[in-house]
């Protein structure tokens, strides 16, 4: 079965809404005048609008690697203390290798996300 990677639409006045997390519940009024919706983030679609189509941009696990390690994100926290996503491609090695360590020790070694920060390790020639 295919999994989400990516949660996104664009609106038809160009803005991009995505939903990263399963609550990740985003609503924006397009220049048209309709409302659009995206939530579910890598769990679930669910949109909403009106009339007016939006494009879909998500992406999923069968897309080529290339494609996946641009648009597979990881929450974390900027020195701020604030919540951003970056991509796994994005990730420094240090990051990645943390990311794997902290799932082994939630007990999530052989996860979805370990799977796909150790293909990025892979990816760049990093084992």
């Amino acid at each position: 079965m295919k999994k989400i990677i990516l949660n996104q639409i664009q609106t038809p006045d160009g803005t991009i809404l995505t939903s990263h997390d399963i609550h990740d519940y985003k609503r924006y009024k397009d220049k048209n005048g309709e409302v659009y919706m995206v939530d579910g983030g890598t769990e679930y679609l669910r949109r909403h609008t009106n009339k007016e189509p939006y494009k879909e941009l998500s992406i999923y696990s069968d897309s080529p690697f290339e494609v996946i390690r641009e648009n597979y994100y990881r929450g974390t926290f900027n020195e701020e203390g604030n919540r951003t996503w970056i991509s796994i491609s994005k990730m420094t090695i240090d990051h990645l290798r943390n990311c794997i360590t902290y799932n082994e020790k939630k007990g999530l070694g052989n996860g979805y996300a370990n799977k796909m920060y150790r293909k990025e390790l892979n990816y760049r020639g990093i084992n």
